[in-house]
């Protein structure tokens, strides 16, 4: 019984890419110096699974920063504006497309499927002149290969990477991205001729848009794409890779469908209905790869139950053809365990990273072909048995209270405009008011501060001390900028949705289980194992305090529950509405104490809502009504004069609007520079809004520093399909990521961009 890797964290145990990249970026470090770290973390981690007995090792999933970008690479598809002329793409032009240069922005960067990770987003035409520029899966396989591992190399599918693109900014919107199918199959062609001659016996493809739903023209375009390449993987063993939900019936007749395929990979954790797809049809001598080791979540694997599902399906394929594996790349959970050291021994034992999902997958494998570690199995039952009856993990109480809220829909008492007026009274702002998303720069004095506080090495007091001096600062630099609603900059978080669970009860915590966000940026999520509940105030003190620095309206920050649930690694032993709900209360709880401390404007971010849309459009309106519902009820009890605020970041809200509306916030901050203005169109198209909103009029994730010029472009460009009295001007996301030499040139530019609108536009009038 064989056992395979879909794809493996590439940051390291202890962020060692994270910080090798940055030292590069900042220049405190060379290319030889960055590919050294790059080479050392992938031969450990392709040791690490041959050590453990994986057979079908993946190569090729390791990414300086995306492995769309890679892909992107490959195929030489840059983009003009970054002046490349040809020959093996560098590390200037790879992270010029990443990130941007001086002279030009960067790709857009969007969610992949319903994850927390993001990648660079393809931009293509009838135009591109495809070339094959980055030989680097080929130079993995022979890396691994002269280390003693014959690994399985791994390509995003041409049929996947086409659906992922978008037309670039020149090209009509209705250009059709599959036509583009015979220009890059050639290329393909020379990558797996080239891994053949290296000696690669088998090749994965990822194709994971297979999922979605899609039409017959994009499943015909699956099977035109493997038909084409038939001749050139003959000789190959081929894996076809999918994950992160369920086929439908009419994909997965073209998923087993497929030209030269050997193996078909399915994500059994989250595909629930796939073992009756299987059940009803698998192509005969084919290999199964079973991914039933849940690769998006933090939870030992339950091996009893897998065991007995492996058997399920060994009936169905036969033994010799079914393979153990995980559910996705286990990109999307934390590195190792070994790495926790402040865990509880009871907690931990319910855990598993991504090296103990290694061990999981080799177990199952050991446990199908009859050489069942029995420790190893019972040591697994004992830690479930212990989750399902740790008193820690249920709350009467907050059982009760979430079980109650559904009779209500929790809409606030009078409608968004008598709302707006009454806020107008109290808060006195002018027509297109500035304000920030939240976050300033984290300085690495404040985060040593920080450190040392949660280290005992610095007194509470001098700790209070060093915060207050921190949020007086970044009171007194808007102010000098003349914002108009001010925010205290967040000094005292480590990250918006850590911050909150640290206060909130039910919640568990890791030193290093951090994950790939994108590029460098990882984030830590926390683990939600038990009822949620808030025993105390979490912000009011540092709010109040940064209120009385100032005139101005200060924002309250909050973090909103479907954010909470989306960004962490949630337990899987109710519905995730259940938890929702639990978060919401304690939320909610927080922004009646921050009304009752004087705070009039209070932004509750609900970044994450769009991410956890399901793949499926049938399941949309079920997810979207009790995420909806759990924003409302944060906020349903406050007076019709505190102003109630939402952020949300990078994505595609257009398909959402009407659930966004139904959010029922008074004014909302959303990303739009770095997406081309996407969200603009759906008001061009006619929706209607009546709430306060603020499209984003600067990417923060890039270090250029726009000019007041392309600001106010962008602000004019709004108010072509927006009111005047509804407009917000703001960035695109919080500071916290960029430098003060950055941020403050940005910010002045934004206000002065705004002011000379409101000249404009008071002298038009």
């Amino acid at each position: 019984m064989a056992s395979h890797i879909v794809g493996y964290p590439r940051m390291g145990p202890k962020r060692e890419l994270k910080f090798a990249l940055e030292s590069f970026w900042d220049k405190k470090s060379s290319a030889e110096d960055l590919q050294k770290v790059a080479a050392d973390l992938r031969s450990s981690i392709w040791k690490q699974m041959a050590d453990a007995g994986i057979k079908y090792i993946p190569s090729n999933t390791f990414s300086y920063y995306d492995q769309v970008l890679d892909a992107t690479s490959m195929l030489g598809a840059v983009p003009p504006r970054y002046g490349w002329t040809g020959g093996e793409i560098g590390f200037d032009t790879y992270f010029s497309m990443a990130r941007g240069n001086a002279s030009v922005p960067a790709m857009e960067m969007t969610k992949w499927f319903d994850t927390n990770y993001h990648f660079i987003v393809p931009e293509l035409g009838p135009d591109v002149n495809f070339s094959y520029a980055s030989h680097k899966a080929v130079d993995e396989y022979k890396e691994a290969k002269a280390l003693g591992v014959d690994t399985v190399p791994v390509l995003i599918g041409p049929v996947s990477y086409l659906l992922l693109s978008k037309p670039a900014k020149d090209v009509e919107k209705t250009f059709s991205l599959l036509s583009l199918l015979p220009k890059i199959l050639p290329i393909y062609k020379e990558v797996l001729s080239e891994l053949k001659a290296a000696g690669a016996s088998w090749i994965q493809f990822d194709e994971p848009t297979l999922v979605l739903d899609l039409d017959s023209h994009q499943l015909q375009a699956f099977t035109a794409a493997y038909t084409d390449l038939e001749s050139t993987l003959s000789g190959l063993n081929v894996l076809i890779e999918t994950y992160f939900a369920d086929l439908t019936a009419e994909a997965y007749k073209t998923f087993i469908g497929l030209k030269g395929v050997t193996a078909y990979g399915l994500d059994l954790v989250r595909g629930t209905q796939t073992i009756d797809l299987i059940k009803s049809n698998f192509p005969e001598g084919k290999y199964l790869f079973a991914g039933v080791v849940d690769g998006r979540n933090i939870w030992a694997n339950d091996l009893t139950s897998s065991v007995s599902t492996l058997q399920e399906l060994e009936a169905v394929v036969g033994k010799d053809k079914l393979v153990v594996s995980t559910s996705c790349s286990l990109l999307h959970t934390a590195v190792d365990l070994v790495n926790e050291t402040k865990l509880d021994d009871e907690i931990k034992s319910w855990l598993a990273f991504a090296a103990q999902k290694v061990v999981e997958v080799n177990a199952l494998a050991k446990a199908l072909a009859g050489q069942k570690d029995e420790a190893f199995f019972s040591a697994n039952a004992a830690a479930q048995a212990s989750r399902k009856s740790s008193p820690r993990v249920t709350n009467e109480a907050v059982q009760k209270a979430a079980a109650a809220l559904k009779g209500s829909d929790h809409c606030r008492a009078t409608n968004v405009s008598a709302r707006l007026d009454a806020q107008q009274k109290k808060l006195n702002l002018p027509i297109l008011p500035t304000t920030t998303i939240g976050s300033f720069p984290q300085t690495l004095e404040l985060r040593r501060v920080r450190r040392e506080f949660k280290a005992n090495k610095i007194s509470e007091d001098n700790y209070v001390k060093a915060i207050k001096e921190e949020i007086k600062k970044v009171v007194d630099l808007q102010e000098e900028f003349d914002i108009d609603v001010l925010v205290h900059g967040e000094p005292e978080r480590n990250d918006m949705v850590e911050y909150f669970g640290e206060q909130l009860s039910g919640f568990a915590f890791t030193v290093n289980g951090w994950v790939q966000s994108y590029g460098s940026r990882c984030v830590k999520p926390p683990i939600i194992y038990g009822d949620v509940s808030r025993p105390k105030p979490m912000t009011v003190f540092w709010s109040s305090t940064a209120q009385s620095m100032t005139q101005r309206p200060m924002k309250g920050m909050l973090t909103g529950p479907v954010t909470i649930l989306n960004w962490s690694f949630v337990r899987n032993d109710q519905p995730r509405f259940e938890t929702c709900y639990q978060i919401a209360l304690a939320i909610k709880d927080e922004v009646e104490d921050l009304e009752k401390a004087g705070i009039n404007v209070i932004q509750i971010d609900e970044a994450a809502l769009r991410e956890g849309l399901p793949l499926r459009k049938s399941e949309h309106a079920f997810y979207l009504k009790w995420a909806v519902h759990s924003f409302r009820i944060t906020n349903c009890g406050v007076q019709d004069s505190t102003q109630i605020h939402t952020h949300m970041c990078y994505s595609n809200f257009n398909d959402i609007i009407h659930s966004i509306i139904d959010m029922d916030a008074d004014v909302i901050t959303i990303e739009n520079s770095r997406s081309d203005e996407k969200l603009l169109s759906v008001f061009r198209e006619g929706v209607k809004y009546g709430a306060g909103i603020g499209p984003g009029v600067y990417d923060i994730h890039s270090p250029r520093i726009p000019s007041i010029e392309e600001i106010a472009d962008r602000i004019n460009k709004m108010l072509a399909v927006l009111e005047t009295n509804i407009l917000w001007v703001n960035p695109d996301c919080g500071l916290k990521t960029r430098k003060y030499a950055e941020v403050k040139p940005a910010l002045s530019n934004m206000v002065a961009a705004a002011k000379l609108l409101r000249t404009q536009l008071a002298s038009a009038k």
